[in-house]
């Protein structure tokens, strides 16, 4: 069994945040291969959903801890399911990466991502990571407010598209071809040169969930 995790922040309020586009991610690769209707388990703390992909039984987890404390949900997972790091896939947000560009790695570091430096603390860091671009405010001081902030209606039109080429593409990574995986990604991605992310001035400059 393979294990696809989708970080974010849990609740409606946080459902269309930047941050949250690792959740948006693993929903369209749910919705994609016809996998179960989620549910939720207190322990492993998350929403569940199964199904296979190209013959391979695969467990989606979205996190019911808040980014922050990501590991604590993946390492009960891990050990609940007993995988390996190596079978384990999460995708999330990436500031240094323009918006609807996509990578994919086993093993690395955080990279100053909190959900990703507490999967490191609960499960080491042999784990496939799927860095999903949502740009950079270009100032540190607004990174908080740009990633707790949804994605903009001038955004919807590349996010949409790099979903649905997510889960396109996501066979291949179950493989462990990443680069093939980044390779069709980029494929079906292609588009009109993105704007660049809208100027989020008026987002709250601090907000607990980061």
């Amino acid at each position: 069994m393979l294990l696809l995790v989708g970080l974010g922040n849990p609740g409606q309020e946080y459902a269309g945040n930047r941050h949250n586009i690792g959740a948006m991610a693993v929903d369209e690769i749910a919705h994609c291969y016809g996998f179960s209707t989620p549910r939720t388990r207190s322990r492993p703390q998350g929403v569940f959903s199964e199904g296979f992909i190209d013959g391979v039984k695969v467990t989606i987890l979205k996190p019911l801890t808040y980014m922050n404390d990501s590991g604590k949900a993946v390492g009960d997972a891990m050990r609940y399911w007993r995988l390996e790091p190596k079978n384990i896939f999460i995708l999330h947000d990436e500031l240094d990466l323009a918006p609807a560009k996509v990578r994919a790695k086993l093993g690395g570091g955080h990279a100053g991502h909190n959900g990703l430096r507490s999967i490191d603390s609960h499960i080491g860091k042999d784990y496939w990571r799927v860095r999903l671009g949502v740009g950079h405010p270009g100032d540190k001081g607004r990174v908080t407010g740009h990633v707790l902030r949804d994605f903009s209606k001038a955004d919807k039109q590349w996010l949409t598209k790099t979903l649905e080429a997510v889960a396109d593409a996501i066979p291949l990574l179950l493989k462990g071809d990443g680069a093939a995986f980044t390779s069709r990604v980029g494929l079906l991605n292609q588009s009109p040169k993105t704007k660049k992310p809208q100027d989020d001035a008026d987002a709250p400059s601090e907000q607990k969930k980061d």
